[in-house]
């Protein structure tokens, strides 16, 4: 049975830009976490071959939520560890997924014979068929675990565990890095311009793909059916959907991160405007399952509401920012100095603090790690509008 649809969470207020910190320090105490959990329950975990163990202990770590922060999103990060470094926001268990095995992995069924595996820093997907194992992607932190995991499914369901086909979600070496251990014999299948840029690379652990595609291609074997579209450039240029409609199942990796804000600079993503579509194409698409390529649990529709909502909050929060900083002091402190770049950063940095201050607020204990990120994809977003939209604030056309 197919992970379900969970209730959707609580309504969340709207994003106010931040006034003052007293105000701010107000809102982020009465806000409510929300109690219960949308995580989809991966099904019928099967018991580790008792090999190497690998990740063994920061995967476990991670599994449960770390040490209370301060005050939350806007509080100054603490240091009272002793080890130097910063605290953050506890993990909503909401965000958390299943602990990982004695050898740092979990893998479990999805529906039929489609199953997920993950380390709770990277997933990829597998389907097993009369004829061998479908894998998209390869993580590295993964590594051999994935034949291991896939081994664990195949002893119990008597199919082949030979991994004789190779999905490639994109070029990107943090998602495909342990293509090489599954052999040259293996049909490696990918976007053309994947092809491009691994032959660019040439990286010998990311295989060059054996079979391309443009827009669509359908992949059958053994009786399973994995559809793959190219719908334009979003994270990276080459990024593809992979669409399970037997098992009502979308795979779309570093584009949707369910329980958590996006990493660093929208996903370090290429296409600002196009990775923003993409979420929405994403969920234009018949699905109930979710493998976003990330973190430690599957995602339900739900999941994907409200990283549109988050990135909706951030992106108007961002546009009252550069309207509402005001630029002067940054234009006579360093002007003087002869110094652009200065103003450039200051101006823009303060920009920055200003749009996400109330947003990482609103979804402390919602969204995991939205103290640690949300200025980053801040900062990112700003230059997305200035460059690709035309809010350029104080540096629009000289009158």
């Amino acid at each position: 049975m197919a992970a379900a649809d969970r209730p959707g969470r609580p309504r969340l207020p709207a994003v106010r830009p931040l006034r003052s910190l007293p105000q701010l320090t107000t809102f982020a105490l009465s806000f409510q976490i929300p109690k219960g959990s949308d995580i989809p329950r991966s099904h019928e975990p099967v018991s580790s071959t008792g090999r190497r163990r690998f990740l063994k202990g920061t995967a476990g770590a991670l599994a449960v939520p770390t040490a209370a922060g301060l005050l939350g999103a806007l509080a100054r990060p603490a240091y009272a560890d002793g080890t130097g470094l910063p605290d953050f926001d506890p993990v909503p268990a909401a965000s958390a997924g299943p602990a990982p095995n004695a050898d740092g992995y979990h893998v479990g069924r999805i529906d039929g014979h489609l199953y997920w595996v993950t380390d709770s820093y990277y997933q990829a997907m597998f389907l097993t068929t009369t004829r061998g194992v479908v894998l998209v992607d390869a993580p590295p932190t993964i590594g051999h675990n994935l034949q291991r995991a896939i081994n664990d499914v195949t002893r119990a369901n008597g199919r082949p565990s030979k991994v004789t086909h190779l999905v490639y979600s994109h070029s990107h070496a943090d998602h495909i890095g342990a293509a090489g251990i599954f052999g040259h014999d293996t049909v490696r299948i990918a976007h053309a311009e994947t092809a491009r840029l691994l032959a660019r690379a040439g990286d010998p652990n990311r295989p060059l793909p054996t079979v391309t595609f443009r827009d669509k291609y359908r992949l059958r074997v053994g009786g399973e059916t994995l559809d793959l579209a190219y719908h334009g450039p979003n994270h990276s240029p080459d990024n593809i959907f992979v669409h399970a409609p037997e098992y009502d199942t979308l795979m779309l990796v570093d584009v949707l991160y369910p329980g958590w804000v996006p990493f660093k600079g929208l996903a370090v993503s290429q296409d600002i405007p196009d990775w923003i579509k993409a979420q929405h194409i994403a969920m234009d698409y018949p699905w109930r399952t979710f493998v976003g390529g990330h973190l430690g649990r599957l995602g339900t529709r739900a999941d994907g509401t409200l990283q549109i909502q988050y990135m909706d909050d951030l992106d108007t929060s961002t546009r009252s920012a550069i309207t509402s900083v005001d630029p002067s002091p940054y234009f006579a402190k360093y002007g003087a100095q002869g110094n652009s770049w200065a103003i450039f950063k200051t101006f823009l940095d303060a920009v920055a603090d200003t749009a996400a201050a109330p947003v990482a607020a609103k979804y402390a204990g919602v969204l995991a790690a939205a103290d640690v990120f949300t200025k980053d994809n801040a900062w990112t977003l700003l230059e997305s509008l200035r460059i690709d939209t035309g809010v350029l604030g104080p540096f629009s056309v000289h009158p």
